[in-house]
């Protein structure tokens, strides 16, 4: 496909908790949270989609770094004011589609597919005017450690679940047709040996690289529309050089180029 440039947006909080230290590359457009009332979490969550919401809107080919998954929806509800349909490619060690009845630790970030699939109504409010994703246009890639509720939900759907092989994902996209894709990639499905300082590591995986070639592949056979790292490293290693590195290589595998204030500013 056409190489075209890329918008980086940064959105730093996981759930309803901003991460102080998350870094903020020097071309970034960084969404600056809320005040956040004190309520249940969906609701404060809610206000922190629309406001990335509304800078996602404003960007050509967004890409985002976030520090979790659900955030998610505020993207693809951006990318469905443009494009009637739209499919996801969602490279994930966790299947992220528990929803609140089937969960058993209630986190919501196990939710996110689940969420854009539509699985948990009422959860959130509706001011992103969200469309479900029809499973048949998803694709989730490895997913090698899901709970025992949620893989009997993925297997009941129509969810595509392949590995997390550039083969593979090329053959699975190939069945999608010629429809934007939403590319979201959760650092934590690389090797949990190359993720010092991840949130939830999910041991053993496909390396570093080979989920570099992964994002290549996407972009070079797919119309990538937009993109989004899931940063879930914990909060005290959100800034390390490591981390940034890896946010470096990721970004480039997909065409971007991020530029670093140097040394990295905690925030």
């Amino acid at each position: 496909m056409a190489d075209r440039a890329w918008d980086p947006i940064v959105t730093p909080w996981h759930l309803d908790e901003r991460i102080p230290a998350f870094p903020i590359p020097a071309t970034a457009t960084e969404v600056v949270p809320p005040a956040l009332p004190d309520g249940p979490v969906p609701a404060r969550m809610s206000l922190l989609h629309r406001a990335a919401f509304d800078t996602v809107e404003q960007a050509a080919r967004p890409l985002v770094l976030s520090g979790d998954c659900p955030t998610a929806r505020a993207v693809v509800a951006g990318l469905q004011r443009r494009h009637y349909d739209v499919a996801v490619l969602w490279l994930d060690a966790h299947g992220d589609f528990n929803t609140p009845a089937i969960s058993t630790s209630g986190y919501l970030g196990g939710m996110a597919l689940a969420m854009l699939t539509g699985r948990t109504p009422g959860l959130f409010d509706d001011t992103l005017d969200l469309r479900p994703v029809p499973d048949t246009s998803v694709v989730l890639a490895d997913s090698r450690d899901v709970d025992p509720a949620e893989g009997d939900a993925l297997t009941t759907s129509q969810v595509r679940r392949v590995p997390a092989d550039p083969a593979a994902i090329t053959a699975a996209l190939d069945q999608l047709g010629p429809v934007p894709v939403y590319l979201h990639l959760d650092i934590d499905v690389i090797d949990g040996a190359e993720l010092p300082g991840a949130r939830f590591p999910s041991g053993p995986g496909p390396s570093l690289a080979q989920i570099e070639d992964c994002l290549a592949t996407a972009c070079a056979n797919a119309e990538v529309a937009a993109a989004y790292l899931a940063c879930a490293w914990l909060p005290e290693h959100a800034n390390d050089e490591a981390a940034r590195q890896t946010m470096t290589r990721l970004t480039a595998a997909l065409g971007a180029d991020l530029a670093w204030h140097e040394p990295a500013a905690n925030r």
